[in-house]
């Protein structure tokens, strides 16, 4: 099959979230599949100069935004048995930030969709689907149905919209985008483009793609309720036939603990004592007391109330009253940066907080942690809670989404579980859940090697993700042969002798 993948970023180039890993892991694995994939983002000014030195020129043209015409490059690398493209434009892309703080975001996504449309047929790739991933790339699919439909070349085309978090949905005001996209006054009603008198860019996508899938079978049961909803839930529901849940996999390479460069010392199932050098060497990195019987938790993510952060506020006192330490690495939100920098000070050598994206001291955490904490008030997948299995560090997670779909609660009757869950989003739950790990920590050290040999035995690669993509990719074509064969039924062909 001719996959193009449009998406906001992309591992290795540019990451600022999951997205970016999901969309760099599974473009190579569907081309080691055998199809020809490839992957449009914007030439962000953030990526590194490695990459961009390797660029070649494919084409430029002109975009058209309202009354405005602007250029577009596209370069290109292949990498991986993928050709990814790159969206030049520096009064878009050139600028020191990923995304902005709303200001002209409708215009630059608004270009970097319609950019993407338009060079199909310059850079000669008819695709047979386009997944789009995230509201950055949301008109993609409306702008297809709405204005390239009747054109032969894009005329054969599906699309596939994933959502990887319905909480981000690119809100705009309807005369801006109606001005930069040329929808007309028509399609402006609460059935196609206008949702609570705004335009949003994740509901045109969810309105006009042939199929929606999200990051984990959860999620997809989730985004139905209106708790999770975020006000389109009536909207999936409506579309549930087409809504499915595919959970996300992690680089099985990139998260090894025997081959990991990143690590102290490297372990695997067969010999775990680089686990406790990777302990040591955590601790006396942040400054922790070396004390290799205390249990570690960690804590790697966006510091949010989405990761259930506002928990950990309510009972850290209760948390750091019983003998563990706490290891947090993060940016986020200005309360939780004064929380864990008073934690700090407050438990002298048992919390250590780095407020910063760093790749390598992340997967130091991962190894040197005894237990990885993710309280999370939702969560569309979670690549955290497998990356921490992968390294044989047991999960603590709240029964949401990706992490409900992951991790199975110890049961103390028949042994099965690979962590330990809590469902209500209540603190005291979280609390007694911690509590509950660090009991088997120090008291049952058989049952704790279980299950940190379930977790880094668990597969949690692409592999069977691909293949699911794969099959929902083919169904599309299958419904239209379908549709096809009902068409003649209901209109044969007479032929008058």
């Amino acid at each position: 099959m001719k996959i193009l993948f449009v998406a906001s970023e992309s591992v290795p180039f540019v990451k600022t979230g999951g997205l970016a890993d999901v969309v760099g892991a599974l473009a190579p694995v569907l081309a080691k599949e055998g199809h020809d994939v490839r992957v449009i983002i914007p030439q962000f000014s953030t990526i590194p100069q490695e990459y961009m030195q390797k660029m070649s020129h494919v084409c430029d043209f002109e975009v058209q935004l309202g009354w405005r015409r602007q250029y577009c490059g596209i370069e290109m690398i292949e990498k991986d048995g993928v050709k990814w493209y790159f969206m030049d434009n520096k009064y878009y892309f050139g600028r020191p930030y990923i995304y902005g703080m709303g200001g002209d975001e409708y215009e630059r996504f608004g270009f970097f969709c319609r950019g993407a449309l338009n060079m199909l047929p310059l850079v000669d790739f008819q695709p047979d689907i386009i997944h789009a991933h995230d509201w950055q790339s949301g008109m993609v699919p409306a702008l297809l149905k709405i204005q390239y439909a009747h054109l032969p070349f894009y005329a054969n085309i599906k699309t596939v919209f994933t959502i990887h978090n319905l909480q981000y949905q690119g809100i705009f005001g309807i005369r801006e985008v109606q001005d930069i996209l040329g929808l007309g006054d028509s399609l402006w009603t609460d059935d196609k483009l206008e949702c609570f008198g705004c335009a949003n860019f994740m509901k045109a996508a969810l309105v006009y793609t042939d199929l929606i899938t999200t990051v984990s079978p959860s999620y997809a049961e989730e985004i139905q309720t209106a708790y999770y909803g975020e006000r389109l839930d009536g909207l999936l529901r409506a579309r549930h036939r087409e809504l499915k849940g595919v959970l996300n996999g992690i680089d099985m390479k990139e998260y090894d603990p025997s081959a990991d460069n990143k690590i102290k010392a490297n372990y695997s199932t067969d010999n775990m004592n680089g686990k406790a050098e990777c302990k040591r060497n955590l601790q006396e990195e942040l400054g922790l007391e070396i004390k290799p019987d205390v249990p570690v938790i960690g804590m790697v993510g966006r510091l949010s109330n989405q990761k259930g952060l506002d928990l950990v506020d309510y009972v850290i006192a209760d948390i750091m009253r019983h003998d563990v330490q706490l290891v947090v690495l993060g940016m986020g939100e200005g309360r939780y940066f004064n929380l864990f920098s008073w934690a700090e000070t407050e438990y002298k050598g048992r919390v250590a907080a780095r407020f910063t994206m760093d790749h390598t001291l992340a997967h130091k955490i991962y190894a040197g942690a005894d237990m990885f904490l993710m309280p999370s008030q939702f969560e569309p997948c979670g690549l955290s809670q497998m990356i921490a299995m992968r390294y044989g560090t047991i999960p603590i997670v709240r029964e949401t989404g990706g992490l409900r779909d992951t991790v199975l609660s110890y049961n103390d009757f028949n042994g099965e579980g690979n962590g330990f869950t809590f469902f209500n989003y209540n603190a005291h739950d979280m609390l007694h859940t911690i509590e509950r790990a660090c009991e088997y920590y120090k008291n049952y050290p058989e049952i704790w090697k279980k299950l940190q040999m379930r977790g880094m035995n668990g597969d949690f690669s692409w592999d069977h993700s691909a293949k699911e993509y794969i099959n929902l990719y083919q169904s599309l074509f299958v419904s239209r042969k379908q549709e096809q064969d009902d068409e003649k039924k209901e209109n044969p062909v007479v032929i008058d002798i």
